[in-house]
């Protein structure tokens, strides 16, 4: 355990740029026997964590990396950092990195400030593994933690710390310091051809090194993204009932609860409008042997319906593309079709009407927004214009902020595209939850 004096020392640590070569590889030998020792301990005190972190390869990336990062399936560490710090403090930074990995922040940034977002990601994790007791956080680097976050969301923390970057300025920014560890972003690090095997070497004493950032293909991360999910129900239910922190156990509950294909529920909602008229234009065969003239059913297979599309600035680009995929995913399924499209933030833009048999591109629509966000607008909008759609279907992320709407207007969809919390529920409508997996 170290000292005061020790840990006084500790809070000014900075790798030694002049350490030999033979010195780092003796250094490492002494930090992987403290890593695994640290998988030990969670094995034994918090099995969920323990059980994760032995999925994990232990990798040092001394030449990229100052402090420590994970991809899904390996665990990246400066050996110099690591010695810095006693076998409790390693066990919070394992426990750390397991947590960005169960919840994804390496692929929810979007467009949103990397450093910020960081920032709120660790706020979320080491909120958790502060209240859960898991380590000791570590004294060497400044660690964000208040619990004034707790039962937020990533995104949430991020809307809180960026409003206070924009009043303070790049004086916030420089008082944030140094994070706890480099978050992987699988948009920015997973832009390769695939695989990190040619960075990928052993030092002298057998060790696993790697000289630069891992890179994956998109098909890679989408196996990797899996391979996490089937690792986390497995290590949770090693872990038992009670030793899986809370958000990870609601997390594996809407996992492993079967659900409607949110695919499936958009499309009934679509198909509830299509109109089945009575005509006495063509006698059923059945009324024809009975003797009686009965209507036959006459269906009109032309969709007409509004989409409403959340760009607020809480919604990134890949967002609002996912969004136009799905409205054209509608327009593919169905022969005739009158859809009006129109983005919105606190006000409504862009409003346009695409029919099967105008000519009209949705690969030329644009999507516009980025202020705040104000449900209502959209209901104003169409009271504005004497608009009554057959049905609403809206692509939002969820964040209503006032009101949802108003709920005796029209009959109404909510797309969520959330990650976070998947047991979201919009007061009135139907509601069912984008899955890019589905």
């Amino acid at each position: 355990m170290a000292t005061k004096d020790t840990q006084t020392k500790l809070k000014n640590f900075t790798p030694d740029p002049d350490i030999t070569t033979e010195a780092l590889e003796e250094m490492r030998l002494v930090v992987l026997d403290r890593i695994i020792t640290a998988r030990i301990g969670l094995l034994l005190r918090h099995p969920f964590f323990g059980n994760m972190a032995t999925r994990l390869r232990i990798i040092a990336a001394d030449e990229w990396l100052g402090t420590a990062a994970v991809d899904g399936r390996n665990l990246y560490y400066n050996t110099q950092f690591f010695n810095a710090m006693n076998n409790k403090e390693i066990e919070f930074v394992v426990a750390h990195e397991i947590l960005h990995m169960v919840f994804d922040h390496m692929g929810r940034r979007d467009d949103r400030d990397p450093m910020i977002y960081n920032i709120s990601a660790d706020y979320i994790v080491n909120n958790t593994l502060v209240r859960d007791r898991i380590g000791t956080i570590p004294s060497i680097v400044k660690c964000y933690q208040d619990f004034k976050y707790e039962g937020w969301t990533s995104e949430e923390v991020y809307d809180d710390v960026y409003e206070k970057a924009k009043e303070m300025g790049d004086e916030y920014l420089k008082q944030l310091g140094e994070m706890l560890d480099e978050h992987l972003d699988s948009e920015d690090d997973g832009t390769g051809d695939g695989g990190n095997d040619d960075s990928e070497a052993e030092d002298s004493n057998g060790n696993a090194t790697s000289s630069s950032k891992p890179k994956y293909s998109k098909e890679e991360i989408k196996q990797i993204k899996d391979e996490i999910k089937e690792n986390m129900i497995s290590a949770a239910q090693s872990a038992g009932a009670g030793n899986v922190p809370a958000e990870v156990a609601r997390m594996i509950k809407e996992l492993t609860e079967p659900k409607m294909n949110w695919r499936e529920i958009l499309r009934q909602q679509i198909q509830s409008i299509i109109r089945s008229d009575y005509t006495f234009s063509r006698p059923s065969r059945k009324g024809q042997m009975s003797g009686a003239i009965l209507p036959a059913m006459d269906f009109q297979d032309t969709i007409d319906l509004a989409v409403a599309i959340d760009m607020s600035g809480s919604i990134g680009n890949k967002q609002g593309e996912d969004f136009l995929g799905e409205i054209k995913g509608i327009m593919d399924e169905y022969q005739d079709y009158n859809i009006k499209i129109w983005c919105f933030d606190t006000q409504v833009y862009n409003e346009q009407d695409f029919s099967s048999d105008g000519g009209e591109d949705l690969l030329d629509y644009e999507i516009i927004g980025g202020g705040g966000t104000d449900f209502m607008a959209n209901w104003t909008y169409m009271k504005d214009q004497d608009y009554v759609p057959k049905k609403l279907i809206m692509f939002t992320d969820g964040y209503a902020w006032d009101s949802w709407g108003d709920e005796d207007y029209c009959d109404t969809v909510f797309i969520i595209h959330s990650h976070h919390d998947k047991n979201l529920q919009a007061p009135f409508g139907q509601t069912a939850h984008y899955d890019e997996a589905a």
